[in-house]
C-alpha cells in the first residue's frame, strides 16, 4: 500500500517537515519531533544543499509538480540544537524530488524502490538509515537519481 500526503480543503498545506534542495531538486524530511529532521538538513547543507525550510514546510502542487517552500515567518532560519537558531540563505521554492521518512527505520541493505504520493503525484521514498553515509547518499540521489 502506497502512503499518501493529501491536502484537506483549500487551505495551504504546511507539514511538520524540513526540506533542502540541490540544483532546484528538493528532499522533504518527515519525522516526529526530536527525530533529527533539522540535524539531517544541517548535514545536507554542510555538503552543499541549500535550506528550503526547517520544521515547517509549505507544500503546493502546480503544473503537475509539487513545490516546497518556507513559511515567511521562518524563511532563512534553521534550528541547531544546543547551538541556537542559525541564519541560512533560503533556496525555495524548489521542486520535490525525494521524500525521507525518519520515523521508519531501514532494515534492508538494498531496499526496494518505495514510493509515496504527495498531493496526487508519486515520489521516491527512503526510510531512515543509521549509516554515516546516509546524508551523502541522499545528496547523490538528488544529483543523479537511483539505478536500482
Amino acid at each position: 500500500m502506497m502512503r499518501e500526503i493529501a491536502q484537506a480543503g483549500d487551505a495551504p498545506l504546511i507539514l511538520h517537515a524540513s526540506s533542502v534542495a540541490l540544483a532546484g531538486r528538493a528532499v522533504l524530511v518527515l519525522g516526529a519531533a526530536g527525530r533529527g529532521k533539522s540535524a539531517l538538513a544541517l548535514e545536507l547543507m554542510a555538503m552543499g544543499a541549500g535550506l528550503v525550510a526547517d520544521d515547517r514546510t509549505c507544500v503546493a502542487a502546480r503544473d503537475g509538480q509539487v513545490w516546497l517552500d518556507a513559511p515567511e515567518t521562518i524563511r532563512g532560519r534553521i534550528e541547531a540544537r544546543q547551538v541556537g537558531i542559525l541564519n541560512a540563505t533560503p533556496c525555495g521554492p524548489a521542486a520535490l524530488a525525494l521524500v525521507v521518512d525518519l520515523d521508519r527505520p531501514e532494515g534492508e541493505r538494498l531496499p526496494p524502490q518505495r514510493r509515496i504520493k504527495v498531493l496526487g503525484s508519486d515520489y521516491p521514498l527512503l526510510h531512515n538509515s543509521p549509516m554515516r553515509h546516509f546524508p551523502a547518499a541522499i545528496l547523490q540521489y538528488l544529483k543523479a537519481g537511483r539505478h536500482a
